[in-house]
């Protein structure tokens, strides 16, 4: 009688075991059936792309050239370029202009009008002169590539716009100069 009253709570833990390891097994079937269903709808969302990544991809695989045959290829030819060119000119400050007024009136103007950061004044001789005697070429230079003079003065390169073109700051310096003589 005293093996049977022992006996009894060793009966109820087990079957306390019992009903915890199946509550367990229940679990782990119920959480491997959430993760199938978690990576089934994952692995169904397109991936974001960045835009960078596949303009540089394009690059990396555009063609560099092509054949052009007879006067079809050559009507074709002749498209391609006028329309590179076209591009190229749509990537080049103003338009493409090489007028240095036009240039001095869009970007220039705000520094040399009102002498900002020692900037010499348009048609001010007294300050030009100077400038001028060192010759266009030297001008030009401090134009394109920038230039602090001994008075702390400071030129940006391409007067802050690097879209302009050597040729476009060479005609606006040598406007500028015009207009101090």
């Amino acid at each position: 009688m005293l093996h049977q009253h022992l006996g009894r709570p060793w009966q109820r833990l087990e079957a306390a075991r019992a009903d915890h390891e199946a509550a367990v097994g229940l679990d782990s079937v119920l959480a491997l059936v959430l993760m199938v269903i978690a990576y089934t709808i994952y692995s169904n969302i397109p991936k974001e792309q960045d835009p960078a990544v596949a303009k540089r991809t394009e690059a990396r695989i555009a063609p560099v050239g092509g054949v052009y045959a007879g006067d079809t290829g050559r009507a074709a030819m002749l498209a391609a370029q006028e329309a590179a060119a076209k591009a190229a000119a749509s990537q080049v400050a103003y338009g493409g202009s090489t007028d240095g007024k036009t240039i001095y009136d869009n970007l220039c103007h705000s520094c040399h009008t009102a002498g900002v950061a020692g900037a010499p004044k348009l048609g001010d001789k007294g300050a030009w002169s100077a400038r001028i005697a060192q010759g266009i070429a030297t001008l030009t230079k401090h134009a394109i590539e920038g230039y602090t003079g001994p008075d702390g003065n400071h030129m940006p390169a391409k007067g802050g716009n690097p879209s302009l073109t050597d040729e476009q700051v060479t005609n606006t310096v040598k406007w500028m100069a015009d207009q101090a003589k």
